[in-house]
């Protein structure tokens, strides 16, 4: 997908810099910075949900396996 960012001059000139050490483009670089920022938030999403049914109506799942079983 392509998208339209507003970066700051003087952070695609140390994009540029980097780019050139590396020998890769710059929006390969992005690409990656990216990639890093989602990593590092990917864990976020699985510890919110801990606790997320807590206090709700809904009965515990060992609780509905046995009901469940006790049908058979």
């Amino acid at each position: 997908m392509r998208t339209l960012v507003n970066i700051p001059d003087a952070d695609i000139e140390a994009l540029d810099r980097i780019a050139a050490e590396k020998q890769v483009s710059r929006a390969s670089l992005i690409r990656e910075a990216v990639g890093d920022l989602l990593d590092r938030h990917k864990d976020d999403v699985v510890l919110n949900g801990f606790g997320l049914w807590a206090g709700s109506e809904v009965e515990d799942g060992l609780v509905i396996q046995r009901k469940l079983r006790a049908e058979w």
